[in-house]
């Protein structure tokens, strides 16, 4: 299994003073609002589920940057200030966890939880870690505080989690028998996605059309269609479909090479993860072309 530390670096040095801590708060929370808010407004009607626990995380990071900005002037008798900053505070929220959900065609509402889970949680070690190293006992107190709410936070979300992981198991289980196919073959949607990618470079520019006939020829024989019955889907829709396939195929291989028990098994995981990863990379590439 991947094993990744939560929090990338330490604080740099001790918090000095309780307006400096404040500072440190309130950066963190609206840089999370930034984030959490940029998502809330992005996708389209097939990223909406999403959309909708981003909205939410938003507007708890602005009420939670509000608070931050109450509790440092009943503190200090001002409002946050940057030139109170000695360094610059760890993101929470890294932009590239966020830039996978956003493009993955496989994103739920699920995995939105789960990545505000792990914000949480990060909040919670940077705050012991400023804690441990604080040097007056105000400081550590005011530390040990926002510890504290990141801890019955990240519960909080975890319930909202849980909440999203049994609703999207109990409509998997509804779903219809192919969509439950094509997750668990991964043979079925290679098979899928090269039928994908061949009505895909029908349509295609010329320049487009040769990349993708490439990716068919290293892969198989051209799948069986009739080209006498007219298209009922747009190009948009297969592309998308054929990146969710492609996308899918690579969770697979790596799931596959995760749980792999001897070394010829992970070996072959690992060259098919390798190989599907960098055709879906392609095959994004293709997609962000303009016809």
């Amino acid at each position: 299994m991947r094993s990744e530390p939560l929090l990338a670096a330490e604080p740099p040095a001790p918090v000095r003073n309780i307006g400096e801590l404040f500072a440190i708060a309130s950066t963190q929370t609206k840089k999370a609002a930034q984030h959490y808010g940029k998502l809330a407004a992005a996708g389209d009607k097939a990223f909406e589920p999403v959309r909708c626990v981003f909205e939410v995380l938003s507007e708890r990071e602005q009420d939670r940057a509000q608070a931050i900005e109450e509790a440092c002037i009943a503190a200090i008798g001002r409002p946050t200030a940057s030139a109170d900053l000695r360094w610059i505070p760890v993101d929470l929220v890294p932009a590239e966890e966020l830039s996978d959900l956003e493009n993955s065609l496989l994103s739920t509402a699920y995995g939105a939880w789960a990545l505000a889970v792990r914000h949480r949680e990060r909040a919670f070690i940077f705050w012991t870690y400023v804690a441990a190293l604080a040097e007056t006992a105000n400081v550590r107190a005011a530390a040990e505080s926002m510890a504290r709410e990141a801890l019955r936070d990240g519960n909080l979300l975890r319930r909202e989690r849980r909440q999203a992981w049994r609703t999207e198991r109990k409509e998997a289980l509804a779903g219809d028998a192919p969509a439950a196919a094509e997750l668990s073959s991964a043979a079925l949607l290679e098979s899928l996605l090269l039928r994908d990618i061949y009505r895909w470079l029908q349509d295609a520019p010329a320049p487009q059309r040769q990349h993708l006939l490439s990716m068919i020829g290293s892969q198989g024989p051209i799948p069986e269609t009739n080209d006498k019955l007219p298209h009922v889907e747009s190009l948009d829709e297969i592309k998308r479909r054929a990146l969710r396939h492609a996308e899918q195929l690579s969770s697979i291989y790596l799931n596959e090479a995760d749980k792999a028990v001897d070394q010829s098994r992970l070996e072959l995981a690992q060259q098919l993860a390798a190989r599907s990863i960098a055709r879906l990379a392609d095959l994004r590439t293709i997609a962000s072309l303009a016809r």
